[in-house]
């Protein structure tokens, strides 16, 4: 006999060695899970209006040899699947010597439902993932933005439908009512359950050890990018609040993740050493605003990891947003002038190379910078690569610093389900923005560009997710795995 799971499992790490087990059922009972013959109690540390949720975790020690895991979710008398009658899962651990590879996907769903209808088969790219991850597995899954889209909320919350057709003073007086907040963490809650329930998504969640960050569309599109008034007005922060609810349960898997370079909620950033590799996720939401990105608590945090942890192994950076990217300075310059200004400044003002944010990201660049000049010491072969997504158009850039021979490259993935823009919209994108190479200091010596990946052009208007492996050539060998016929690659050296 067997029951259903609620959502899940729900399989991370959270450093070399630790793996999480994450599932929501409708019981409430002592659940375990069973890794191969090793049985692990569940613990329950959430309870939502859909069931309860738990987690296990399970060290595993480091060995030569690469292993694949088997586990099953018991309770006393029953063991459970889920939703597509799945009763046991597996997932695939490399060698304590083995060179990882890793997939990078982004923008897991629709800005709005009309994308979603033209869209012949929306998780086409999810079947894709799972084949080439039974082919040759992948160590790791890191989803840099978007794993949800909330933008529906304004629609599908009736008192915020209402609320949305005030005038501007009536919004920023209007408190957040008991029947709004509760219809809000309905929402949201429905959002992961519906969204996450695809047959092959599912089990790419259950199989490939993730780790997530998020970005607007996890809590609506923009967010963090509006007016400080409207920012902090109480139905904006009740709508974060329970949309960070959710992010911390599901895509975080509690505060008990040991990544999570601070524990106080005030950011979500983290870190992890995986390997010969450190992932850094940057949490660009929670304290951002049209001033800055990231608080300077979060940046206190940061430069600690990154002075005492990556001294000698290779740096992966999540910037949900992309640090190199097309220039959009001259059309914000005009707007900021127009009738226009609170119709667009959040799209304009959600870019790093908004005028607001050119000086942090600067300060981003150069901490990367510093921390490669002391890596260098150990005289081993290092990179440092930022993952970014956001725009639905993948790309490749590079930061150099010529003075030192430094560089960091940026890898951009399109989304793996939300749609690219139409020819029109990239024509309309490319008329108002450039893609000059830029001058970073007064003398010229750390510039940014825009790369051409073999075998494409330079800006890959097509779905798509990303894989990163060292080769035996020991370059580091990207690859755009995409919607059609099209096999996009670069190595680093």
């Amino acid at each position: 006999m067997s029951d259903k799971l609620v959502l899940g499992p729900l399989l991370s790490v959270e450093d070399d060695n630790k793996y999480v087990v994450c599932f929501l059922s409708k019981t409430e009972c002592d659940f375990s899970i069973v890794f191969e013959n090793k049985e692990i109690a569940a613990q329950k540390i959430g309870i939502l209006k859909s069931g309860f949720f738990y987690r296990t975790e399970y060290n595993i020690k480091p060995s030569k040899d690469s292993r694949t895991i088997t586990y099953k979710i018991l309770n006393k008398t029953t063991s459970f699947c889920d939703i597509h009658n799945r009763d046991s899962w597996s997932f695939y651990v490399p060698s304590s010597i083995e060179k990882p590879k890793f997939a990078y996907a982004s923008c897991n769903g629709f800005s709005s439902p009309d994308l979603l209808a033209k869209t012949d088969e929306p998780y086409k790219l999810w079947d894709k993932l799972l084949e080439n991850h039974q082919k040759e597995p992948f160590s790791v899954l890191i989803m840099g933005g978007d794993q949800v889209y909330a933008d529906e909320l304004w629609s599908k919350v009736k008192e915020l439908e209402e609320w949305s057709r005030l005038n501007m003073s009536d919004k920023l007086k209007r408190k957040a009512t008991k029947s709004m907040i509760n219809n809000l963490d309905t929402f949201y809650e429905n959002l992961y359950l519906k969204k996450w329930s695809d047959k092959k998504m599912s089990l790419c969640l259950a199989s490939i050890p993730t780790v997530m960050m998020w970005d607007d569309h996890d809590i609506f599109d923009g967010w963090g990018s509006y007016p400080n008034e409207l920012l902090e007005c109480d139905v904006y922060q009740n709508i974060f609040k329970i949309a960070k609810k959710y992010f911390e349960i599901f895509q975080i898997r509690s505060l008990k993740n040991e990544s999570l370079l601070t524990k106080d909620r005030t950011h979500f950033s983290f870190a992890l050493k995986f390997r010969n590799y450190h992932i850094l996720g940057l949490d660009n939401r929670t304290q951002r605003s049209i001033y800055q990105v990231m608080g300077n608590d979060q940046w206190a945090n940061i430069n600690k990891y990154l002075d005492e942890n990556i001294l000698n192994d290779n740096l992966l950076v999540l910037s949900a947003v992309p640090v190199v990217y097309r220039d959009f300075s001259l059309t914000e310059n005009l707007v900021d002038f127009t009738s226009w200004q609170e119709e667009l400044t959040d799209d304009l003002k959600d870019h790093w190379r908004a005028k607001e944010h050119q000086g942090e990201r600067m300060r981003l660049i150069m901490r990367l910078f510093m921390n490669i000049e002391k890596r260098k010491q150990s005289k081993q072969n290092t990179r440092t690569v930022i993952l970014s997504g956001d725009v639905h158009v993948g790309s490749l850039g590079v930061i150099n610093d010529h003075k030192n021979q430094n560089k960091i490259h940026q890898v951009v993935s399109s989304g793996i389900v939300h749609t690219p823009p139409s020819y029109v919209e990239w024509l309309g994108i490319q008329a108002i923005t450039n893609d000059n190479n830029e001058y970073l200091n007064e003398d010229k010596t750390i510039e940014t560009s825009m790369l051409t990946p073999i075998g494409s052009a330079k800006y890959l208007r097509v779905r798509n997710f990303v894989t990163l492996n060292e080769g035996s050539d020991e370059k580091l060998w990207i690859n755009w795995i995409c919607d059609n016929k099209d096999r996009p690659c670069y190595a680093l050296n």
